[in-house]
């Protein structure tokens, strides 16, 4: 994956490796509240980056059924995982974490 990559970009290239049409893949994307597919539609919007996925568990659908690393999915899809933000960090905390991942030196 390159600088270019979207979360969209790296769903579709990564269901075009696997060989399914987004028909299929969506039947195996299940929505946390009903359990039902997400719809053919709404994946191509996810695919062409006109829509973000809703929630922490379509991403982890994503990761699981596609076999992408979860926080690679997190970071292009410009969210924190859900265990980091509930370690309810301070504003400091969060300023030295996004400097570390930068690699900056603390202030």
């Amino acid at each position: 994956m390159n600088n270019d990559t979207t979360f969209g970009r790296a769903i579709a290239g990564a269901r075009k490796q696997k060989g399914l049409s987004q028909k299929e893949l969506a039947s195996k994307i299940k929505r946390q509240d009903d359990s039902e597919p997400i719809s053919p539609q709404y994946l191509n919007d996810i695919e062409h980056d006109r829509r973000s996925p809703s929630s922490d568990h379509l991403i982890g659908q994503f990761s699981k059924v596609l076999d992408i690393d979860l926080d690679y999915l997190y970071y292009l899809a410009d969210r924190f995982p859900k265990d980091i933000r509930r370690k309810g960090l301070s504003p400091p905390e969060v300023s030295d974490l996004m400097r570390a991942f930068r690699g900056r030196p603390s202030k």
